[in-house]
């Protein structure tokens, strides 16, 4: 993918600086109108995922990142009623997504939606922050031109990792000549190659590698910006599993964004504070993630890695060392719900 700059995540607007420039704040149109007072659109979706249904409200869908949406529905999404609905909103979209990931983006929206906003029996972040949206230092008087200080960001870092096993002379497994297919042994080598690459769900470890191979700055500031921003240099992946009928490996992470907004009560949190306090310097961090809301952003590179397989599917025991060849393909995208 050509890149239209040096920014080691790239968006669709070219610019000089090492994260993409774009208007700060400026809200752009969801990927779907909600069109919350038309009748003729459904409220609930129930979404097959490979065979396990899903019922989502429509307003819980909107709240997802573009990266998602589009994954889920890359050919759009169309939320009026079926023509041949009777009754109630039982419209049924199959959706060829992992229903593993699926849920642990639900249960994780679940749980931040619940911890800042609150329940009704115990009041979240929101409630105790309030004062600070009303503070002109800190975004306007209203805090429209800070959304930090009124809305829970979730950095979302997806990963699609497509590898290429690489055999050698006279080996098992192989491609047949007559036929132009693979044989046993090499689909089983696919299989076995790709559970090896599952395995390894380190974050930053194929990213760092290339950083320590090309002394890519760029590529080494976005580790930086991200750990310092909500990740841990060892963190592993949320989600990791191979894709059912492809050699692909698909990844998800999600983390809450730190904005530099210290409650009472927390490890960093002043001796005797009664009130929220903001550290500057982690919130102007947390602001140049805002580049990101609404905007994913792409990076892909190319990774040669080793891994241990079975010798061959009969082999019991034996293990030869295979080369596989990677394309990494990152999604990084803040949402705020």
């Amino acid at each position: 993918m050509a890149a239209v700059d040096s920014n080691p995540i790239t968006s669709a607007v070219p610019s000089s600086s090492p994260i993409t420039s774009v208007s700060p704040y400026a809200p752009a149109p969801p990927l779907y109108s909600t069109g919350a007072t038309n009748p003729g659109l459904l409220s609930r979706l129930n979404l097959d995922l490979r065979g396990t249904i899903f019922p989502v409200d429509r307003e819980t869908l909107m709240l997802l990142p573009e990266s998602v949406l589009l994954g889920l529905f890359p050919q759009g999404l169309i939320l009026s009623k079926p023509a041949t609905e009777v009754g109630g909103d039982d419209g049924v979209f199959t959706v060829d997504f992992d229903p593993d990931c699926f849920q642990y983006i639900l249960s994780f929206w679940s749980t931040a939606q619940s911890s800042f906003y609150g329940t009704p029996l115990s009041p979240g972040l929101f409630h105790a922050q309030q004062s600070l949206a009303l503070d002109p230092t800190l975004g306007g008087a209203d805090g429209s031109q800070n959304p930090l200080l009124s809305k829970q960001a979730i950095i979302v870092l997806r990963e699609e990792l497509e590898y290429f096993s690489i055999t050698v002379p006279g080996a098992l497994a192989r491609t047949e000549m007559t036929t132009g297919m693979p044989n046993e042994e090499l689909r089983e080598m696919k299989r076995q190659c790709g559970k090896a690459l599952a395995e390894r769900k380190s974050i930053f470890t194929a990213l760092q590698r290339n950083v320590n191979k090309e002394n890519n700055l760029a590529e080494q500031h976005l580790i930086d910006m991200l750990c310092m921003s909500g990740f841990s240099r060892d963190d592993a992946w949320g989600f990791r599993a191979c894709e059912p009928t492809r050699n692909i490996i698909s990844s998800m992470a999600l983390v809450l964004l730190k904005t530099g907004i210290v409650h009472p009560g927390d490890p960093d949190a002043e001796q005797g504070a009664t009130q929220p306090t903001v550290d500057p310097e982690q919130m102007a961090t947390a602001q140049k993630l805002l580049l990101f809301w609404r905007k994913p952003a792409r990076k892909c590179w190319w990774d040669g890695v080793e891994v241990d397989i079975p010798a061959s599917s009969s082999a019991k025991g034996e293990t030869i060392k295979a080369k596989v060849w990677a394309r990494r393909v990152w999604t990084l995208e803040l949402s705020l719900i």
